[in-house]
């Protein structure tokens, strides 16, 4: 039983790796907005998904793949706090040019705009939390799904359903559970990891689309 939780948790822990949440967000509010709102252009989705894609997970993850092979991160996970700094600098560099891709270049609504700088600033943040407090980036990247949701939701006018509430809570506690469960992180770093997120996509949306 113990193994096969075991190999439960760290499954969980590579779907739901930080790099693949910004493609999984897109795709989620691209379906969303095709049906809620109006159908996208498939060569515009085409488009976003492929940048998104390459920004925040193939760029970053082939940087961290390379100082992998150089001996300087020891796994895919940077469970070594120390071995995180870089990595952490080039995706946040990687999300900076994402977000002004998709706000300026693209031109996404403003509503999933938001949503780009807020996990900008919250990848950022992560990076510099680190460096004294390791951080769930696992959980960042779940907050700031939910927070980002959230927003898409208030943005076309309407209210989150309960479903989609539950559901992205109960993503949330099963990374949790898996990140304790492999004793990457304590309590209190998942738990702050998530409230980032939630905190760094959601309240964006409010400064610049209500004038807060």
């Amino acid at each position: 039983m113990s193994k096969t939780l075991d190999i439960v948790a760290k499954n969980i822990s590579i779907i739901f790796y930080p790099l693949f949440i910004p493609t999984y967000g897109m795709i989620l509010f691209c379906r969303a907005y095709s049906v809620h709102v109006r159908p996208l252009p498939a060569i515009w989705v085409i488009v976003t998904l492929f940048t998104t894609l390459s920004l925040t997970c193939l760029v970053p993850l082939g940087a961290i793949c390379i100082r992998m092979a150089r001996g300087k991160v020891t796994n895919l996970q940077i469970d070594n706090p120390r071995e995180r700094t870089m990595p952490y600098v080039y995706t946040a560099l990687g999300f900076a040019f994402w977000s002004y891709l998709m706000v300026s270049v693209l031109k996404v609504p403003p509503y999933i705009g938001m949503v780009t700088v807020g996990a900008t600033i919250a990848i950022g943040l992560v990076a510099i939390i680190n460096r004294w407090w390791k951080i769930s980036a696992h959980m960042t990247g779940i907050g700031g799904l939910f927070g980002g949701l959230m927003s898409y939701c208030l943005g076309i006018g309407g209210i989150p359903t309960w479903v989609t509430i539950c559901t992205w809570i109960g993503v949330a506690l099963v990374v949790m559970y898996a990140r304790l469960y492999v004793n990457a992180h304590t309590g209190a770093q998942v738990c702050a990891g998530w409230l980032l997120g939630l905190i760094s996509t959601f309240i964006p949306y409010y400064f610049i689309c209500y004038g807060i």
